[in-house]
C-alpha cells in the first residue's frame, strides 16, 4: 500500500473520531431521551467505523486505538466546532439533527469518492461499507427528524394513506 493510501486511512480515523464527537456533545445537550439516545447510538457507530479503518493502519503513530478515540475533542475539526456553535447559539434539537443529516450526507459522498480512487481491493471495500453505514446514518436521523418533528413516521405510511 501506498503512503498515500495510509494516510488517507489515518485521515479517515480521525474524520470518524471526529463524527464521535459530535454525537457526543450533541447528546449531552439533547433534553428530548429519544433524539439523545439516536444521537449517542451514531456516536457508537461512528466508534465502530474507526475501528474498520484502524484494521487496515499500517502506521505505528496510533498504537492504542482507544487511547486515540478517548482523547479530547480536536476542536478545529468541521465535525466538532459546528456543534460547538450549535452548542453556544440556539441549540435544539431539529437543527442538530438537521446539522448531522447534512455532515453524514457529506462524509457519505466524501467516502464514496475516495473509494472511488482507491484500487486496493480490501481498502476500497473498507471505504464502501463506512459509505453504505453513512447512509444508513442518515436514514436513522432522518427518521427520528421526523418523529420528532410530529410527521407519519415511514412505519404508519400505509396505514395513514388508507384511511
Amino acid at each position: 500500500m501506498s503512503i498515500n493510501i495510509q494516510e488517507a486511512i489515518k485521515r479517515s480515523i480521525q474524520t470518524e473520531k471526529n463524527a464521535m464527537n459530535f454525537y457526543q456533545l450533541g447528546a449531552q445537550k439533547m433534553k428530548n431521551p429519544d433524539a439523545r439516545r439516536t444521537f449517542e447510538l451514531l456516536a457508537q457507530e461512528e466508534r465502530e467505523h474507526a475501528s474498520h479503518f484502524f484494521a487496515i493502519y499500517q502506521g505505528n503513530d496510533i498504537p492504542s486505538l482507544d487511547a486515540f478515540l478517548d482523547s479530547p475533542p480536536d476542536n478545529e475539526s468541521s465535525w466538532v466546532s459546528t456543534i460547538a456553535r450549535l452548542i453556544s447559539a440556539d441549540f435544539s434539537e431539529q437543527k442538530a439533527l438537521e446539522l448531522a443529516m447534512e455532515r453524514e450526507k457529506n462524509l457519505e459522498e466524501a467516502l464514496l469518492d475516495a473509494a472511488s480512487k482507491i484500487d486496493v481491493p480490501e481498502v476500497k471495500a473498507v471505504y464502501e461499507q463506512n459509505a453504505k453505514e453513512t447512509q444508513n446514518h442518515y436514514l436513522i436521523i432522518e427518521s427520528e427528524y421526523a418523529r420528532l418533528m410530529g410527521m407519519v413516521h415511514e412505519t404508519e405510511m400505509d396505514t395513514f394513506v388508507r384511511e
